[in-house]
């Protein structure tokens, strides 16, 4: 029995079709634009839990945009342990750290099987050149970047152990609406080991604290599954305001629904601590 050809536009990527595309693309490109991506992202890699899509050290040649899944940055420290630097779920381009020398200055890990599409770099570039739209949101990329690591400077400069993981919480709630998911019922992908490297916390203190927001009924925490109870009470911690449990009003039973701004005297937190892209 002869194998039948494969079609190779029935492998491509179809950027036109995909539900992540208002995420990880420009609004308002042209038809012919859209066509002009999908020949660039023609190829998509599987990356298994625990391994990794690079390496630091290893050569830069392709951003990476998250189809599914969910990944850590991670640098080592002088004396070999690990500081993560970022979780990146569905949506996200990664690879940015590889522009400042073509070579990638973090591991990049999978913390559950990941799929990506393959943006090879000099291609990339090609289509910035002829398409205003894509290099003004590739400028974007940077720009967000840096904003990103601003707000990480604030939450590890300025912030006590309660206010870190409110604010962390409350923007993961945040990214998984942004997606389509509940923002109140989500399951943590990584170890509370890895929010503690992350937040710049102990792990025993980020067991403590978590314990301390599930018996102020703040969240339900069964492992790693997490349910929002009381979005007000977490806005209030971050804020670094008293806050009298019950007195506020619960975001998510709320009529309207939406979603309100973590904002604080300090600065728009979720503006700076958001990783998207």
């Amino acid at each position: 029995m002869s194998t039948p050809n494969i079609n190779a536009a029935t492998l491509r990527t179809s950027c036109s079709n995909c539900n992540l595309r208002e995420l990880c693309l420009p609004l308002g490109l042209s038809l012919k634009e859209i066509e002009q991506l999908e020949e660039l992202v023609s190829t998509r890699k599987r990356i298994k839990r625990g391994e990794a899509l690079y390496r630091a050290g290893d050569k830069f040649e392709a951003l990476y945009a998250i189809r599914l899944g969910f990944l850590k940055s991670a640098v080592m420290s002088s004396d070999g342990r690990e500081q993560v630097t970022s979780f990146h779920m569905s949506g996200d381009i990664v690879g940015l750290d590889g522009l400042a020398g073509m070579v990638y200055s973090s591991d990049l890990i999978a913390l559950e099987d990941t799929e990506v599409c393959l943006l090879p770099y000099q291609k990339l570039l090609e289509v910035n050149q002829s398409t205003q739209a894509m290099s003004l949101h590739f400028q974007r990329l940077l720009s967000m970047e840096i904003v990103r690591q601003n707000g990480v400077m604030l939450l590890l400069g300025s912030m006590h152990a309660e206010e870190r993981l409110a604010a962390f919480i409350l923007n993961l709630s945040q990214r998984f609406e942004q997606r389509g998911y509940s923002r109140s019922e989500f399951v943590l992908r990584m170890t509370r080991a890895e929010i503690g490297s992350y937040l710049g916390l102990k792990l025993e203190t980020v067991s403590r604290v978590l314990s301390r927001f599930s018996h102020d009924n703040l969240i339900i925490v069964n492992q790693k599954h997490v349910q929002i109870l009381d979005f007000e009470g977490l806005r209030a911690i971050v804020s670094g305001q008293a806050y009298q449990h019950g007195h506020g009003a619960r975001a998510e039973g709320a009529a309207s629904g939406q979603t309100i701004p973590i904002l604080n005297a300090r600065q728009d937190l979720d503006a700076l601590l958001t990783d998207e892209h």
